[in-house]
């Protein structure tokens, strides 16, 4: 089984979302994938106080990315996904 690094940008729906909370319910569905951990996460100011939450995850490349973008589009408080990187992870 093969890995890759999967990076996401998400946009929250407004200012009043919890990041942390964000975070952790999209923690939550990232495990239910083959081989899926949450890596790393990082806040990134958009404009006016609005930030974007950029992750990356660990993932099996056996999986689909639409499939993953569904599932967090499906979390409460999130208003769109974006794939911004793709890679191999070799080791």
């Amino acid at each position: 089984m093969s890995v890759a690094g999967v990076r996401f940008k998400i946009m929250p729906e407004s200012l009043d979302v919890n990041l942390e909370d964000l975070k952790t319910k999209i923690s939550e569905v990232i495990e239910t994938f083959e081989a899926g951990k949450l890596s790393e996460s990082e806040e990134v100011p958009i404009a006016f106080g609005l930030k974007s939450l950029n992750i990356t995850i660990a993932l099996s490349e056996d999986e689909e990315t639409e499939a993953v973008e569904g599932k967090i589009m499906e979390i409460e408080g999130v208003s769109s996904v974006e794939l911004i990187d793709y890679r191999r992870a070799v080791g």
